[in-house]
């Protein structure tokens, strides 16, 4: 069986990333065992990625760079935004667990859809907030195998994602 569209196909990969002033560092790694599940054709991960996969067979090594740009694309300084420390409280209070710097939070933009945020500081001015991607203006190197090559399921290919174990639950 081959990489095509409509199938679910179970990679593993190391991930490096490099922002053109560190060089690659290492970034993720998924392994073998718990592979990274998604349905050929569903816009789940980036097209060009995709792209070097197709036509591939279980088994098979790759090993793809992504520029930024056909990844999480660039960095935008004008993603960061100062947000009053009252937006962050509840029932009137301070949510300590919630307000440290590094962590990440969903957030609502403008039009009510969900978006994530690093908090990058918090100071008398407010919680400082970064919208960027946390990979935007990497470069992306991806090396590793196909683990696992099946038929989408009915359903899968109606919903756009892999169900059961690995993938959505339902």
């Amino acid at each position: 069986m081959k990489v095509e569209k409509d199938k679910v196909i179970g990679i593993c990969y190391k991930l490096q990333a490099d922002n053109g002033e560190t060089g690659m560092q290492d970034w993720e790694e998924v392994p073998e065992n718990a592979p990274f599940l998604f349905l050929v054709g569903s816009d789940s991960v980036f097209p060009k990625f995709e792209e070097a996969l197709i036509g591939k067979s279980e088994g098979e090594e790759f090993s793809v760079f992504l520029s930024y740009m056909d990844a999480y694309g660039d960095y935008y300084e004008e993603r960061k935004t100062i947000i009053p420390k009252a937006n962050f409280k509840q029932e009137g209070k301070k949510n300590r667990d919630l307000l440290k710097v590094g962590k990440v939070i969903p957030m609502q933009d403008e039009k009510g859809g969900q978006i994530k945020g690093e908090i990058i500081k918090i100071d008398y001015m407010g919680v400082h907030m970064d919208f960027n991607p946390p990979l935007a203006g990497f470069d992306l190197q991806f090396d590793g195998k196909i683990v696992s090559i099946r038929d989408a399921e009915k359903e899968e290919i109606e919903h756009g994602h892999v169900h059961g174990p690995g993938g959505h639950q339902h």
